[in-house]
């Protein structure tokens, strides 16, 4: 049988692959980017009350309302928008979903797609299978602030929309103020639309605040944003999300949505929509993962590693160029296979692949781990 692949340069993702590298050599996985602890027990009951009470049948394709007044509630209150519950919110299968729809909703075949790079691997290959062409804008080590002289530049006729990330994966850096300005500035009086992912809104460090794309009115007439309550609530399996934007655009979304998802876990809605009542679920995440930076980046001290601390997110950047010109792909199997540590090697994600000798841990992980893997970092 005979056909031609859509994705002919996709496989396995990298963090497929360093997870079960990781497993295949009983190594320390800082790699993927999932918590290693449990999420709130209140939380896990919930989701068991609401099975209980027999709400396992299809949820509302949007989602169950009273999510969706939560959600709004939460958006409007930390930014100043004006998000309605009814037309303009869509919980869906985790991010990774919600954007592959958003995607598949307004990408037509050569539509130009700009984005930044390093970029989360789910991005352009969601453009490429629906005949769009990415137009990448590589960010530079070491620390990958935008050039938004050069995304104006790219921009054509053609441009359909731009991805962007904050805070960002891989990088750990953030938007800043000024950065959001100076993109709205870019966008205004064109019908591009732009697509902020915002899975690790609640992971700021030192002081700063999340610029969401919500807080702009100019931006966010053009935008979906999309959000992840397995990234917020320690939960990353049970792939729950949603995502925001204006009645017109969600109409849009929502015609691809209900045929491709329709909808998502029925049980794990209602939970989540008594679990944010209380803002302090989310509000403290901020404290609590920076102290594992701290943590992270105090023990490695002594290490020939260079870090500059992550801004956001819990992944931290470390530069080994001090230790040896390998490629960042075969340094992380070294570390793997000989030291028993799995990371992130972070070419991969870059224009060409290019390889700034940074590797990306994860430190969303209980304190004993991070000790472990510092010991073995301070001794490399």
């Amino acid at each position: 049988m005979y056909f031609t692949s859509k994705l002919p340069d996709v496989g396995t993702t990298i963090f497929t692959v360093m997870s079960k590298m990781a497993q295949a050599y009983d190594a320390i996985n800082l790699a993927q980017g999932f918590p290693g602890f449990d999420s709130d027990p209140k939380l896990q009951q919930l989701v068991t009350n609401a099975m209980s009470e027999g709400h396992n049948q299809y949820a509302p394709m949007p989602g169950v309302y009273s999510l969706r007044e939560r959600i709004t509630d939460k958006i409007n209150t930390l930014y100043g928008s004006n998000y309605h519950p009814e037309t303009e919110v869509t919980v869906t299968a985790g991010a990774t979903q919600a954007i592959y729809t958003i995607v598949s909703a307004f990408i037509r075949p050569e539509d130009e797609v700009i984005v930044l790079k390093p970029a989360y691997d789910c991005y352009e290959p969601a453009v490429q299978v629906h005949g769009g062409k990415v137009v990448p804008i590589q960010l530079k080590a070491p620390n990958y602030r935008v050039d938004w002289k050069a995304v104006e530049n790219a921009i054509t006729p053609k441009t359909k929309m731009l991805f962007i990330n904050t805070p960002h994966n891989p990088t750990g850096t953030i938007l800043e103020k000024e950065d959001m300005l100076e993109l709205q500035r870019i966008l205004v009086g064109t019908d591009i639309i732009l697509l902020s992912d915002e899975v690790y809104e609640h992971i700021v460090f030192d002081g700063k605040h999340h610029e969401s794309v919500a807080r702009y009115p100019e931006l966010r007439k053009r935008s979906f944003i999309t959000a992840s309550f397995g990234k917020t609530f320690h939960n990353t399996g049970w792939k729950m999300g949603y995502t925001v934007a204006p009645k017109e655009l969600m109409q849009e979304f929502q015609k691809v949505h209900q045929f491709n998802v329709f909808s998502v876990h029925h049980p794990s809605q209602k939970a989540f929509a008594e679990y944010l009542k209380e803002p302090s679920h989310y509000l403290e995440l901020n404290d609590f993962f920076e102290q594992k930076r701290d943590l992270f980046l105090n023990l490695i001290k002594g290490s020939r590693f260079k870090a500059r601390p992550s801004a956001g997110t819990y992944f931290q950047m470390l530069d080994y160029s001090e230790i040896t010109e390998e490629a960042d792909t075969a340094f992380a199997k070294t570390l793997t296979q000989k030291h028993k540590l799995a990371s992130i090697p972070t070419s991969v994600f870059n224009l060409n692949q290019q390889d700034f000798k940074m590797l990306r841990f994860c430190f969303a992980k209980n304190d004993e781990t991070l000790k472990r893997a510092a010991d073995i970092l301070t001794k490399i």
